[in-house]
C-alpha cells in the first residue's frame, strides 16, 4: 500500500537521544543561549517529494548525501491543539521516508539547499495505523549497496511519536494530506552517486531509490 502527500511534509530535527546530546552544548551557546523547548520544525516542499525506485540526482557541487531514514506519520482528520492521550486517534498510518539530505554543520539557519533539492523526499510503503502495535517500538534500519549501515529505533526518541504530534499541533495543525517526520537518528549512512539507498522499518516495508548524477542536459534545463 502506498500514500502519497497532498498538502505538506514535516520534518522535525534533534528528536534522537543522540543527535539532542551531541548538539545540547552547542545549543547553550550563543546567539542560542539555551536548547529549543518547542519542536525545531523544517518543510520538504512538493519538489522533493519522490516515490520508490526514483532516482535521486545530485549536482555536480555535491559529492555525497545522507540516507534519511525516518518514519512519516499520516493523519486520518485534522489534527490541532490535540493531547497526546488523543494523538494516535488522529493517526492514518505511517510510511518510510528517506529524508535525503547534503551533509551540513550549519544550525544558526534553516538547511534549505541541503535539504530541499528536486527529489530529495523519497517516500516509500505505507501501512494503516491499525497495523502497527506500538509506533514507539520499530527498528529502523538503513543500507547502502545492500550493507547495513545504520540501525535506530523509535524507543530512542526525545518525544515519543503521540508526544511530538501533541507539541506540533499545538501551534501548528496537521490535516489529512500531511507528513509529520520523526527526524533522522545520528551518524546517518551517506551515498554516492552509483550507489543504492534502501530503509527498512518493521512492519511497513523496504523503500528503495538509487544515486546518480545529473545529466548534462538536466543541469540545463535546471
Amino acid at each position: 500500500m502506498s500514500f502519497f502527500p497532498t498538502r505538506t511534509v514535516v520534518g522535525a530535527m534533534f528528536e534522537f537521544q543522540g543527535v539532542w546530546q551531541a548538539l545540547e552544548p552547542v545549543m547553550a551557546q550563543p546567539p542560542h543561549h539555551r536548547p529549543p523547548v518547542h519542536p525545531v520544525l523544517y518543510i520538504k516542499p512538493a519538489n522533493t517529494w519522490c516515490r520508490a525506485g526514483d532516482a535521486v540526482l545530485l549536482p555536480p557541487e555535491v559529492e555525497e548525501v545522507e540516507v534519511g531514514a525516518t518514519l512519516g506519520i499520516s493523519f486520518a482528520r485534522t489534527a490541532s491543539r490535540v493531547s497526546e492521550a488523543q494523538a494516535l486517534d488522529f493517526v492514518a498510518g505511517y510510511a518510510i521516508v528517506n529524508d535525503v539530505t547534503v551533509p551540513h554543520q550549519a544550525l544558526l539557519r534553516p538547511p534549505m539547499k541541503q535539504k530541499c533539492r528536486d527529489g530529495f523526499c523519497p517516500i516509500g510503503p505505507w501501512v494503516p495505523a491499525e497495523q502497527i502495535l506500538d509506533p514507539n517500538d520499530l527498528e529502523i534500519r538503513a543500507y547502502v549497496n545492500g550493507e547495513l549501515r545504520q540501525r535506530s529505533h523509535t524507543r530512542d526518541l526525545r518525544r515519543n511519536v503521540a508526544r511530538l504530534i501533541a507539541d506540533v499541533s499545538e501551534f501548528m495543525s496537521l490535516a489529512p494530506g500531511d507528513l509529520l517526520l520523526i527526524g533522522v537518528a545520528e551518524q546517518p549512512a551517506r551515498a554516492r552517486p552509483g550507489d543504492a539507498m534502501a530503509i527498512e522499518i518493521d512492519g511497513i516495508g523496504r523503500l528503495e531509490n538509487p544515486v546518480q548524477r545529473e545529466s548534462a542536459a538536466q543541469q540545463e534545463a535546471a
